[in-house]
């Protein structure tokens, strides 16, 4: 009776007197019926129905009333203890349910890392349950022989277990009452909690009427005793009323334990001693000892999430199922990730729902196929927080419009270790507690290090012997890395999975090699030995210096006054000369940043956003074969993350993390960069190299220093390196930092599109020169360029959109831009799709300008009427004096017209053919070079026709003149031409 008093209520408001007369089995005495006020509404029906659910169980006289006589006198009796427990059941289910949706509140919350790269998921939308393997604490003890995850894959195929299924019984019928859930680093054992609690919240976890979570991070940090019911009702005040009923009924509870290796756990008698008492204060380590003994509460169900080095913590006879969580093990299991993570509704934050749509399922086909070619990603992507990683990133490279200062590839980085390592130690039971990404940065940072320095991405166990236990010397050392070996390693490294290195390890996520290395830099791990000698007698000293009194006190028991002012200056001198010295690292760090930045033989690869693309999706096209030998490594973004490293923002994540960079280290290498970084950039860099500067000074955060190196930049050239939005938004970050004008900003062939130029808008303001031919720029973009032009601050006075379909709508919006605008001196609209009807109505608003010098009509389908209608306009224009007119459709009458044309005498010269009468045009070498620079991109018979008449015209000029000399230069300019077409025909040009 006692435990169906104190359940909760399920069942809907008014059903308990139907459940009660279907119950079979059940008998209610005739004459007499039961009460309804006894058991209001839905709070006591689910309490009715355990009362009921067994035959045997008869119902309370105080609940009957008589039928004998009259109705209107039933029996009353005082209040029984079977009453008040009732009551006190129907205030339990009411705090359960408060209990519940507190708890779902909580576990639902996303962290900001989840915020600050797009929208917020539900953790229901996006959660895939990673493979759980059933195991064994002789499998935990026995060293793994094989560290593939084809291995991985065949161990744990027959012995996958679910999470519901975690406290059926064992193999041998027994009922499990403690589970340990272990996984190594970023396996995903605190999602996995978080999923299973917000179930439960949610009704799809029925096997518990009640869940109380623990996190034994949050225990460890208190020493104090406490009781259980303290305990539990000082982290959950919904449940003060359910407490007084743990130990006194069967109500069915789950404690959860979650990440154990933060408690330093003794279960010997003489550590812990035996406690059965819920209301008896003990130490939280105490409590936990106890209720894994099942002496304290036993009919609890516990599971335990640890990492592999603390699950030998608990003796095995405590432990009724060990578990492990091995990721997602599965291919499909990532492909499912991938597909519901990129595949949210709004995931794009952009407005068109199509082209996101689209551009969604496109990255997920692209995923989803380089993961079919088993190649490394997949080995990534076997831990789960990799698989965040990728999705972050790529969210990062594809749908980001603008970029805030928070918005940074390092950030993403830096975030990503904060959600895996915040507040880790690497082990509770070591004195120092060593925090773990601090010893990460000093072991697999230096691996990294000199695996960037050497080119090299494959590492052998000679590498890691090196790097992990050439420095080891004490029992704690050795402690620490086989903690490390067991519970992170795996984070990091991985086995290659390339053919002939199987034996050899690489990084997990081929960018996390750079990022530790840039971290190892700029922490000062590499240091030489005076500079590590003089930080540490610097500070020793200056502490000492600080409190004069104690320097006297000590003086002058040993050596006479007379030598004090001696040793007081010395002691202002040490600091100071060993604070110069160990200042040297500054400057070495902004020299190994310049020289990694500026390095020649990176100067034909991709930028990096291209290349963390690439690694991501892989390379579409033929794969190169296995046998050719692979192209020496990269590492571009090694001195990129060191700069974003040393922002204020990344910095404080990183202290967090128990890896400190103090202000006035950054501010030092700042000032030593700018005698490096800025100076080299002023040599001039390719376009990718250049789109690489841009990204180190927005990844670096810092506005001053951006400032002064975007001031040395007075040209800007990044042809064909493909503009995405990010790029755009960085450009427009980076340059935004200064006002000064731009002498030429080239962005041909960079993939343009109508939303870069909105993005752009800024800069391009304040560009004289720019080149915007090659995009693919049609009407629409022409709106933006027209905005552009008529902007009060517009400076461009150079503008070519050659080979853009323009169209007639485009030369409307350009011909509107040209009748307003004050700045622009040369225009280009060669081949721009313009037609007969676009260059007149350009021709129609060029009299209401009043600066332009020169325009370019070529290759646009002019008939004689709109090419003559622009020259006649142009030669009433007070400043056009050259029109570009050539590879139109004009006739001979049109050609004859033209050639009449006198710049004394008209004011204007048109560009037509490469004859001018009997003589050469002066412009004829530049018109060939246009044809050429523009061959790959226009219709190659329609250029062979033309070159044909033009070669005809230059031999007919040819012939009527008689000047010997001018016979020459006509024959030079034949042959260029017969060149040209030959190599046309031939498809070698």
């Amino acid at each position: 009776m006692l435990r169906a008093v104190q359940c909760q209520s399920r069942l809907p408001r008014g059903s308990w007197m139907q459940l009660c007369l279907s119950l079979p089995g059940t008998r209610v005495p005739r004459g007499v019926y039961l009460c309804a006020a006894s058991v209001p509404g839905a709070e006591g029906s689910y309490f009715l129905r355990k009362i009921l659910h067994a035959s045997s169980t008869s119902v309370p006289r105080g609940w009957f009333c008589s039928q004998r006589g009259s109705q209107e006198h039933p029996v009353r009796q005082s209040p029984s203890r079977h009453g008040l427990s009732h009551l006190r059941n129907v205030a339990s289910s009411d705090a359960i349910k408060k209990h519940q949706k507190s708890l779902s509140a909580w576990f639902s919350h996303q962290p900001n890392e989840e915020r600050q790269f797009g929208p917020s998921f539900s953790l229901d939308a996006v959660h895939v349950d990673p493979v759980i393997q059933e195991s064994s604490l002789e499998e935990i003890l026995k060293p793994s022989p094989d560290l593939t995850i084809q291995n991985q894959l065949q161990q744990s195929c027959s012995r996958v277990i679910s999470l519901q299924n975690l406290f059926d019984v064992d193999v041998y019928g027994r009922q499990v009452k403690n589970v340990v859930l272990y996984g190594t680093v970023g396996t995903g054992k605190s999602t996995l909690i978080k999923k299973m609690v917000v179930d439960w919240c949610h009704g799809r976890l029925p096997r518990f009427e009640l869940v109380i979570p623990f996190s034994c991070e949050d225990l460890s940090y208190s020493r104090a005793p406490i009781s259980l019911r303290h305990l539990i009702t000082k982290k959950y005040q919904h449940l003060r009323d359910v407490v007084p009923m743990l130990g006194t009924s069967n109500l069915k509870v789950l404690f959860i334990l979650n990440s154990l290796e933060h408690l330093n756990l003794d279960f010997r008698l003489a550590g812990t001693e035996l406690c059965c008492d819920p209301n008896e204060p003990v130490p939280p380590s105490a409590i936990v000892v106890n209720l894994l003994r099942k002496y304290l509460l036993p009919e609890a169900s516990i599971i335990v999430t640890t990492r592999p080095s603390a699950v030998r913590r608990i003796p095995g006879k405590y432990v009724g199922r060990y578990a492990k969580i091995c990721g997602f093990s599965d291919t499909n299991l990532q492909k499912l990730y991938f597909q519901m993570r990129l595949s949210q509704p709004g995931c794009s934050g952009g407005d068109g729902a199509g082209s996101s749509s689209g551009e969604q399922e496109n990255l997920v086909e692209m995923l989803s196929r380089n993961l079919e070619r088993h190649n490394q990603i997949a080995a990534a992507c076997f831990l789960p927080s990799y698989c965040w990683l990728v999705c972050t990133t790529l969210h990062f490279l594809y749908f980001t419009k603008t970029v805030p200062p928070s918005q940074t590839l390092t950030g993403i980085y830096t975030s990503f270790l904060r959600l895996n390592f915040s507040g880790e130690v690497l082990d509770s039971t070591d004195p120092t507690n060593t925090s773990m990404m601090k010893y990460v940065a000093k072991t697999v940072g230096k691996l990294a290090y000199e695996g960037v320095m050497s080119r090299k991405t494959c590492f052998s166990e000679d590498d890691l012997v090196q790097c992990f236990e050439v420095e080891m010397k004490t029992e704690s050392e050795l402690n620490l890395l086989e903690v490390f070996r067991s519970d992170v390693f795996r984070f990091f490294l991985t086995p290659c999975v390339q053919p002939g290195k199987e034996h050899t390890f690489v990084f997990t996520i081929p960018a996390m090699q750079e990022y530790l290395a840039a971290l190892y830099v700029v922490l000062g791990e590499k240091k030489t030995l005076a500079q590590r000698v003089g930080k540490e007698l610097s500070e020793v000293l200056g502490k000492v210096s600080e409190d004069v009194a104690v320097v006297l006190s000590i003086i002058s028991k040993v050596l006479p006054l007379r030598f004090l002012p001696v040793l007081l200056n010395l002691l202002k001198i040490f600091p100071r000369y060993f604070s110069r010295l160990s200042g040297k690292e500054r400057d070495a760090i902004a020299h190994t940043m310049a020289e990694e930045l500026f390095k020649e033989e990176d100067y034909n690869n991709d930028d990096v956003l291209d290349q963390i693309n690439f690694s991501i999706l892989g390379v579409e096209g033929p794969m190169s074969h296995p046998d050719e030998a692979p192209d020496d490594e990269v590492f571009e973004l090694f001195p990129i993350f060191m700069g974003g490293i040393l922002s204020r923002r990344n910095r404080a994540i990183l202290e967090q993390l128990g890896c400190s960079i103090k202000n006035l280290a950054a501010f030092e290498i700042a000032k030593a960069m700018k005698k490096t970084v800025i100076r080299k950039s002023r040599k001039g860099l390719p376009p990718s190299e250049l789109m690489d500067y841009l990204f180190f000074l927005h990844e670096f955060q810092n506005e001053r220093f951006t400032a002064e190196a975007i001031r040395s930049l007075r040209t800007v050239n990044l042809s064909s390196v493909k503009m995405t939005p990010l790029k755009c938004s960085v450009l427009a970050s980076v340059m935004g930092t200064t006002c000064h004008e731009v002498e030429e900003l080239n962005l041909t062939s960079c993939n343009l599109d109508t939303n870069s130029l909105r993005i752009l808008f800024p800069v391009l303001l304040r560009c004289k020169a720019l080149h915007l031919q090659l995009n693919s720029l049609g009407s629409d973009a022409c709106k933006e360029i027209r905005d552009l032009l008529l902007h009060d601050k517009c400076v461009v006075s150079n503008l070519r959109l050659a080979n853009n379909p323009l169209g007639e709508q485009g030369a409307q919006y350009l011909a509107e831009a040209l009748a307003g605008n004050r700045s622009l001196t040369h225009l280009s609209l060669l081949h721009t799709a313009l037609g007969n009807r676009g260059a007149e109505v350009i021709a129609q608003h060029l009299a209401s300008n009043q600066h332009l010098q020169e325009l370019n009509l070529g290759y646009n389908s002019l008939a004689d009427t709109a090419a003559l209608r622009v020259v006649e306009v142009a030669k009433k224009h007070v400043t056009l004096d050259k029109v570009h007119l050539y590879f139109n459709d004009i006739s001979e009458d049109g050609k004859r017209a033209l050639h009449s044309l006198r710049t004394d005498r008209d004011g204007v010269r048109a560009l037509v053919f490469l004859t001018a009468g009997t003589d050469v045009s002066d412009y004829w070498s530049h018109i060939l070079n246009i044809v050429q620079r523009n061959l790959p991109f226009w219709d190659r018979e329609r250029v062979q026709q033309h070159l044909a008449l033009i070669l005809q015209d230059l031999e007919s000029s040819r012939k009527e003149t008689a000047n010997p000399w001018r016979k020459a230069k006509f024959l030079r300019v034949e042959s260029e031409v017969r060149k040209m077409l030959g190599e046309l025909q031939h498809g070698t040009l």
